[in-house]
């Protein structure tokens, strides 16, 4: 028997994937195999395909050929050796980093996620990487307060609209830099929106909020950001930067800034946040997606879905998200839940 996966068959456009076919195996020792219901289309995604990935698993990316993918959704069908039994027919995520672009996957079995039946497969996985993000970063990083004040840069996107929808939650004053045809989802949380291509973002914080302001949650961590952003915390103040450095000199940047703000005698914290610890503590992330499929159970969240395609489609998905156009989420999903 036969499954198809989605590869890079080398760097570059969205215009390197192909289809490929793959016998279809038992599963190893400690492993599980899982039938793709969903999978996130993400930021990584795109860097590890271009091969500007700093770290994405591996220091400077992957080799090619390689099946991108960060997060999937899916059935368990079959377990290999040492695994039980029980866990066939469960529905499971995984944060894979690479490999969730197919209708098939082999997994770890001792880094499974579980996942409600009840929940929406197409919802469910921007929770395991994007929510997942957006909530430690938040909780866990910032360790935000009800009635405190935070910046969203980058707030139209997966994890920016995961922010803004757990921040209303935590009773957060946000602010949300997004361009002019994206602030109707910063406006639609309750946040403020500041425009970067007609506002300078320092002087509307200032003005609001002058005795400066709790939390920075920077998704684009760019050295055009990093600085002007981290001075407008008030002291004690946390500033969180999330995603993929576009270069070497700006993760120098990046490190400067985190230890510099270790020796200042003001509070002020800035550090990066990657999902790179979940390999050092598993535990932390298992209890906070409980939390999060919790409350997409309640009904307490509702990711933006900006668009769905068939997980063979990856291509399309790739291309759009590379459009720049996206608010929320992209993901691939399979013939059925179309």
């Amino acid at each position: 028997m036969k499954y198809r996966s989605v590869v890079a068959t080398r760097l570059g456009s969205p215009k390197v994937l192909e289809i490929a076919e793959n016998d279809l195996r038992e599963p190893e020792k400690g492993e599980v195999r899982i039938r793709v219901l969903a999978a996130g289309v993400s930021r990584p995604d795109i860097t590890v395909r271009r091969g500007e990935a700093l770290y994405t698993g591996t220091p400077l990316g992957q080799k090619v050929p390689f099946v991108p993918g960060y997060s999937i959704i899916g059935t368990v069908d079959a377990v290999g050796e040492g695994v039980t039994g029980e866990w066939v027919g469960s529905r499971v995520g995984a944060l894979m980093v690479v490999g969730g672009y197919g209708e098939v996957v082999y997994w770890k079995a001792n880094r499974l996620i579980p996942v409600p039946e009840t929940v929406d497969p197409a919802e469910a996985v921007t929770l395991i990487l994007n929510y997942i993000v957006a909530y430690q970063v938040m909780h866990r990083a910032a360790k935000v307060k009800k009635g405190g004040s935070a910046l969203i840069i980058g707030a139209s996107g997966g994890i920016g609209t995961a922010l803004l929808e757990l921040g209303r939650l935590a009773g957060l004053k946000m602010y949300g830099i997004a361009s002019k045809s994206k602030q109707e989802i910063v406006t639609e949380y309750g946040a403020i929106p500041i425009d970067y291509k007609t506002q300078n973002f320092v002087e509307v914080i200032r003005e609001a909020e002058p005795g400066g302001i709790d939390c920075v949650f920077d998704g684009m961590m760019t050295v055009d950001y990093i600085r002007p952003a981290y001075s407008l915390l008030k002291r004690g103040g946390r500033m969180v930067s999330f995603g993929e450095p576009p270069g070497f000199s700006t993760l120098f940047r990046v490190l400067g800034q985190f230890f510099g703000s270790h020796l200042l005698p003001d509070g002020r914290r800035y550090r990066p946040y990657g999902t790179s610890g979940s390999i050092f503590n598993w535990r932390p992330f298992l209890k906070d997606w409980a939390a999060l499929f919790g409350l997409l159970e309640a009904g307490k969240i509702k990711p933006v879905i900006a668009a769905k395609f068939p997980i063979l489609e990856a291509a399309k998905a790739n291309e759009l998200l590379e459009s720049g156009t996206v608010i929320g989420n992209i993901v691939l999903v399979s013939p059925e839940l179309l």
